[in-house]
């Protein structure tokens, strides 16, 4: 957090705000500058400034609830073995006292607060800044490095330097004899981590706690190796201030700050932060998540799905999933394929529903992939579905043929079809997930009778299905072009 900027009765309105901080994406997600976000026994935690933080049973709706002692400022989290380390800071920020601070890391065998193995230990200092040196020793966060199995953490904020230092990951301390090593400056609340042989810094530039004024962004550098030198796309090194820019302010949501990896596996990853003001929730701070997508190496930010009209088109084939039914020819209109003698230019409707409906079977219509023609067998449209939950970042949707209650289902034989209403059953919610290189990925809430996790899938060029989902393949992977 960029503390530097709050003056007056911004230092008040901060204050009065931490104190309050266990609020509990969709139900009460306020939360400022939030950690990882981390599974533990089936529910997904996420810890803030001020102590305490969110817990969600399935991504999407969050509450209060997450405990931690400490209280202080920016926490993170990351799990290793059977130990859940935590770390955050205490003092520096600005907060009234300058930047003297130090960090913390402590573990607890759970997250759960109602468990009997829930309790932090060993709470110990492993970075510090004096208030006068380069550096302000908040905002700290995790690495555990896939290529050795060290630890890592970052520190830091716009007063100096961020700086890296390396932990015991089997006790959480200080390595003896490390010494902290400068990776970036005009920056803060960083993050880490690796792919495909690059290590990323994730870190927020711009201003921070001033709700819709904030300007707050996340951009990134890269490395070969750990302790840098990183630098961004045009090879501006971050200890010279460079960084690509991964997400931002969009829509509502102003001052996107403190990114976290949410891997889900399969291709599908997203990233966790805070918006420093939504503008529908009365500006208040919150919980996001959304996909992240990767182009030319580098993460950027992808969107969310909305609700809509759409082609849904194979990615394999080109080919639009479609009912299947008669194809009803439209009217010639003159010489399609030549104007002779001024003949006069007219518009050409769309072929419609009720040109077409009347012809349909009224009971389960069966689908299929075909050329897009505009047609109105081909258009879904795509609504979330309240109160039946959701994962991490979205709500479940229902699929149905635009204009009409006929709905997307999956069925006990794992095939797919249309059914004349939907009824909120959970074999007619879709989960919509964008994978890291943009494409989709759709997948049913349940399959009757059936507990294995499939996907829609395309059986050749032109039968879907559902399958395993295979991240290595096209089959599984879909797009959305609105329809307007």
């Amino acid at each position: 957090m960029r503390s530097h900027i709050l003056k007056g009765t911004v230092f008040t309105l901060f204050f009065l705000w931490v104190s309050n901080l266990i609020f509990a994406q969709e139900g009460e997600p306020y939360i400022h500058d939030p950690s990882t976000i981390m599974l533990c026994d089936g529910r997904y935690y996420t810890f803030g400034t001020g102590g305490g933080g969110l817990i969600s049973e399935d991504g999407w709706i969050w509450h209060g609830g997450a405990e931690r002692p400490g209280g202080g400022v920016a926490p993170d989290v990351i799990h290793i073995g059977d130990r859940y380390y935590m770390t955050y800071a205490k003092g520096g920020g600005g907060l009234g006292g300058g930047h003297a601070s130090n960090v913390y890391v402590m573990w607890t065998k759970t997250l759960d607060p109602k468990s009997p193995d829930f309790g932090f230990n060993d709470e110990t200092i492993v970075a510090s800044s004096d208030g006068e040196e380069d550096c302000d020793a908040i905002d700290s966060a995790f690495l555990l490095d896939p290529t050795s199995g060290r630890l890592w953490l970052s520190y830091g904020t716009y007063f100096g330097f961020i700086r890296l230092v390396e932990l015991d990951p089997g006790t959480g301390k200080r390595m003896p004899g490390n010494e902290p090593v400068n990776i970036a400056i005009d920056c803060e609340a960083t993050a880490m981590m690796y792919r495909d042989g690059w290590y990323y810094l994730l870190a927020t530039h711009g201003t921070c706690c001033d709700g819709a004024n904030s300007t707050y962004n996340i951009r990134a550098g890269r490395s070969r190796n750990v302790t840098g030198p990183y630098v961004d796309n045009m090879d501006v090194p971050m200890l010279m201030g460079g960084g690509k820019l991964v997400a931002a302010a969009h829509g509502p949501l102003i001052g996107a700050g403190h990114f976290g990896l949410l891997d889900l596996g399969d291709g599908i990853q997203k990233f966790s932060c805070h918006y420093e003001a939504d503008l529908r929730k009365s500006g208040y701070s919150v919980l996001s998540i959304e996909p992240l997508l990767w182009k030319d190496g580098w993460p950027v930010a992808g969107e969310n799905f909305r609700e809509g009209t759409y082609q849904i088109q194979s990615e394999r084939s080109g080919y639009a999933l479609e009912l299947v039914v008669d194809f009803v020819r439209m009217p010639r209109t003159g010489r399609w394929f030549r104007r002779e003698n001024n003949e006069p230019v007219i518009p050409v409707p769309h072929q419609t529903l009720a040109d077409v409906e009347k012809d349909w079977p009224t009971g389960n219509i069966d689908i299929r992939m075909g050329d897009f023609m505009v047609r109105p067998h081909q258009k879904w449209t795509i609504t979330p579905v309240d109160s039946v939950g959701g994962y991490p970042g979205s709500p479940y949707f229902k699929i149905t043929i635009a204009g009409t209650d006929r709905a997307l289902a999956a069925t006990a034989d794992c095939e797919v079809v249309t059914v004349p209403f939907f009824t909120r059953a959970p074999e007619q919610l879709w989960r919509i997930d964008q994978i890291i290189d943009g494409t989709y990925r759709i997948m049913p809430k349940m399959i009757p009778g059936s507990g294995e996790p499939l996907v829609l899938t395309a059986v050749g060029a032109r039968t879907p299905t559902l399958a395993r989902f295979d991240p290595e393949s096209d089959n599984s992977r879909w797009n959305f072009k609105m329809q307007y």
